[in-house]
């Protein structure tokens, strides 16, 4: 079933308000845009925002909470597959990703990475049990093979990364909440000091060596 992404709005809604209309927004893009606005004929474009929960809004939302984010899991999964660098040479300065629906131009900016991994789950896939990272909320729909001796943590910032996707960057960020989980359950072993990367991650009762790059 092919999802078409269509604007929140009703047409008659989608005008160029003034500026100072356009600052009133929390958190949106600098870039001057309207939500469904043709370029050219046939194209019509869209502009989004990733947070570093993963979530998905509309970039010119007034509140980017959970309310207000998209959450259609098969719409996700159709978004994030078909995520890649922006090379329109359109708001690439802002908005460095894409997500193409037919003729439909999909803008992505987010706060770090737009695959963001939310939950660790045991699944089988393509007949094989393993664990994977779900990432962009839309469950299983979206999962990446889980390594967890691919982790790798940035210790200026605490935030943790592993592989994903290769067409977004081959790199995708662990959410918040997770990577807080992990530490708690204390799976980081920071042999070379705390102020440096970890140097070991204990899964599944199984300690992996890390060498922190991607």
């Amino acid at each position: 079933m092919k999802i078409i992404m269509r604007p929140i709005f009703s047409n008659h809604t989608l005008y160029r308000p003034n500026i100072m209309f356009h600052r009133k927004y929390q958190n949106r893009a600098k870039a001057e845009y309207i939500q469904g606005q043709s370029p050219s004929p046939g194209i019509r474009e869209y502009f989004f925002y990733v947070d570093h929960n993963g979530m998905l809004f509309q970039d010119d939302s007034k509140m980017k909470h959970f309310t207000a984010a998209l959450k259609e899991k098969k719409l996700l999964y159709n978004f994030f597959k078909r995520l890649k660098y922006n090379d329109t040479g359109r708001y690439s300065d802002e908005f460095k990703y894409l997500s193409l629906c037919g003729k439909e131009r999909n803008f992505i900016r987010c706060t770090d990475r737009p695959i963001v991994f939310t939950h660790v789950e045991f699944l089988e896939k393509r007949g094989v049990e393993d664990w994977y990272l779900l990432h962009n909320w839309a469950g299983d729909l979206l999962a990446q093979q889980f390594k967890p001796g691919s982790i790798c943590m940035v210790p200026e910032t605490g935030r943790v990364y592993h592989p994903g996707p290769d067409k977004s960057g081959g790199i995708g960020l662990i959410a918040d909440k997770l990577a807080m989980l992990w530490t708690d359950q204390q799976r980081f072993s920071f042999g070379d000091g705390e102020e440096n990367p970890p140097t070991e991650f204990i899964w599944q009762d199984k300690t992996y060596q890390l060498d922190n790059k991607l």
